[in-house]
């Protein structure tokens, strides 16, 4: 064919693509990328969506076509709900079992499941989700199993938990120690106040600086600190009282129940912190629990360190 100089060619005429094969091959390809937890639902899916997709043929009416799709797109909803169902389920029956398996094991190790160092390791078992968290948990329970049976690692246990009887904010928390906490419940019982101490607990504490060093304890002990300074009421005062709890005066009138609850709604929101793991940076939740007494309970300000060491000699 001659080209003529200065006059335009028309372009080659393409094919008009086959719209219809364009959806059953959509359908499939997309059927094909769903994810295979259950094998015979998984078949019996990718069957129902290669009959629905050829039923997308060339002469059908486009008003025709419109009812197949819509089949296609339940069926692909029918099979997500189900898929993510099981998952749930079998999710839930590994935690179980997990946590069934960790309880029996501590059983015959001598160490109560309910106990202050153990109970929280238990608890985390239902809240772990990314492969991180799971780690994390494997190397505190390791470690806990290590040195958390009794008679272990007592020296490092009670370094943790030595009242600070300073009144200055030199701790890694940045609070004051509790020999402000002292004087604060001094000025509350001599003006006939009335109120709550409350102590949090930060679990596992031992194990993170056996594991991690003195810097992650003190890491930690920050984060919690500022987890719960920007919790509590403003006019609330929270004390360092030792490396592993953190003290707060609460001058309320409400009542020791609603208190209870206040403080627990508050160590469920518990968040997580990032530590460093040799040269990663892991996020971790430290285990936090709470005790409360009603500030009628002490007699004298110095009944606050006597408690102290009685709880000590507890944990």
């Amino acid at each position: 064919m001659a080209i003529v100089w200065g006059q335009s060619t028309a372009a080659p005429k393409e094919d008009a693509p086959n719209i219809d094969r364009c959806l059953t091959l959509l359908a499939e390809g997309a059927a094909s990328g769903m994810p295979e937890v259950d094998g015979p639902a998984y078949a019996a899916f990718r069957e129902a969506i290669s009959v629905m997709s050829r039923r997308i043929g060339d002469r059908q009416a486009d008003d025709d076509k419109l009812p197949v799709v819509k089949d296609i797109l339940r069926e692909f909803d029918n099979y997500r709900k189900s898929a993510e169902s099981q998952l749930r389920d079998r999710q839930n029956g590994w935690r179980a079992l997990v946590s069934g398996l960790l309880q029996d094991l501590l059983a015959t190790m001598g160490i109560d499941a309910a106990s202050s160092g153990a109970a929280p390791l238990v608890q985390r078992v239902p809240s772990l989700l990314t492969g991180e968290e799971i780690q994390a948990f494997r190397v505190m329970l390791a470690d806990f199993l290590r040195v958390g049976a009794p008679g272990k690692a007592g020296a490092n246990r009670s370094a943790l938990r030595v009242a600070n009887r300073s009144i200055a904010n030199d701790n890694a928390a940045g609070l004051r120690g509790g020999g402000a906490a002292v004087e604060h419940l001094r000025r509350i019982l001599d003006k006939g106040g009335s109120g709550f101490v409350v102590q949090f607990r930060l679990g596992c504490m031992d194990v993170i600086g056996e594991r991690f060093g003195s810097e992650a304890v003190q890491d930690s002990l920050m984060a919690v600190s500022a987890f719960l300074t920007h919790t509590l009421r403003s006019d609330d005062a929270l004390y360092h009282w030792s490396d592993s709890s953190l003290l707060a005066m609460l001058e309320s009138p409400a009542s020791e129940q609603i208190l209870v609850a206040a403080m627990q709604r508050i160590v469920n929101n518990n968040r997580d912190i990032t530590i460093k793991m040799g040269d990663r940076a892991v996020m971790l939740r430290i285990p936090l629990t709470f005790e409360l007494t009603p500030v009628f309970h002490f007699k004298t300000a110095e009944d606050l360190l006597k408690l102290s060491r009685e709880r000590v000699a507890a944990w």
